[in-house]
């Protein structure tokens, strides 16, 4: 025998429907996004990668701030963009190990390009002058830790910071409307540097912690247009690193769920 059928089951709402061929309605669109049923991928060897990045900025920055003085060292452009990678990388690596989502684009290319910005002014600008760049306030060649500092911060750490974007990551995330606010940061540095400048007596070694911003040396009229022929250069940078990441194939290929034979279960995308 089987149970009677209750005669108060409330009556289920209609199922919407659209319109596809006339007289047959049809189901409307799902929003779900294909990659929320995707199975989570632990990825421990970008995680690795990622860590060890971050690893060699703290360990550049940290010699720096050893070999010099760590109030001028933590104002370099350089120094602060590395701390903001090493910091971003070791989110990432976490993310990557732990199959959670993507840092947000508008943060991982905006340190991408700080740091992208930090080894092209170096070696462009600063490594052929005739007075020897240090940021720990030596006047001679750097040697030994420094040496091995410079190396980590404006050649190693950039380049494996491009690396990771070009092998690691996911293409078509930047946008050409996160540009603009790229840029806001070394702005505001801009103007850090010179106001450090006006509050610094004049003469002071160091006064200026770049060549190319010292409004003694140059005059104000100078800089700025030094720092206007900088920015659009920056701006041009982050537009052809924006052109890359959308015309550059995906590197990263999810495997296929196996496990379940049914069904499906809403995951998170891989981070």
């Amino acid at each position: 025998m089987t149970a009677p059928i209750p005669r108060d089951i409330p009556d289920l709402p209609a199922v919407p429907t659209v319109p596809t061929v006339p007289g047959m309605p049809g189901l409307l669109p799902s929003p779900v996004p294909a990659s929320a049923v995707l199975a989570p991928i632990h990825r421990p060897l970008t995680a690795a990668y990622r860590l060890l990045v971050a690893l060699a900025a703290v360990a550049g920055v940290t010699i720096d701030l050893l070999l010099g003085s760590p109030v001028r060292v933590l104002s370099y452009f350089t120094i602060q963009s590395s701390i903001l990678l090493a910091l971003v990388f070791a989110l990432g690596a976490r993310r990557a190990w732990t199959a959670r989502h993507p840092l947000p684009s508008a943060l991982t290319g905006a340190t991408l390009l700080y740091i992208t910005i930090t080894g092209l002014v170096y070696h462009l600008l600063l490594a052929g002058a005739s007075t020897p760049f240090s940021m720990t306030g030596g006047t001679t060649p750097p040697t030994g830790w420094q040496w091995i500092s410079n190396q980590l911060l404006h050649t190693a750490v950039p380049v494996a910071a491009l690396l990771d974007w070009l092998i690691l990551t996911t293409p078509c995330r930047l946008h050409l409307r996160q540009a603009p606010t790229w840029l806001l940061y070394p702005l505001a540095y801009l103007v850090f540097s010179l106001v450090r400048g006006e509050l610094i007596l004049p003469g002071t070694p160091g006064r200026y912690l770049y060549p190319f911003l010292d409004a003694d040396l140059h005059s104000y009229k100078n800089v700025l247009g030094n720092a206007l022929l900088l920015g659009l250069a920056f701006y041009a940078l982050a537009v052809v690193m924006i052109a890359v990441d959308h015309a550059r194939p995906n590197p990263v290929r999810h495997r296929p769920h196996h496990r379940a034979k049914t069904g499906f279960r809403l995951q998170p995308p891989v981070g």
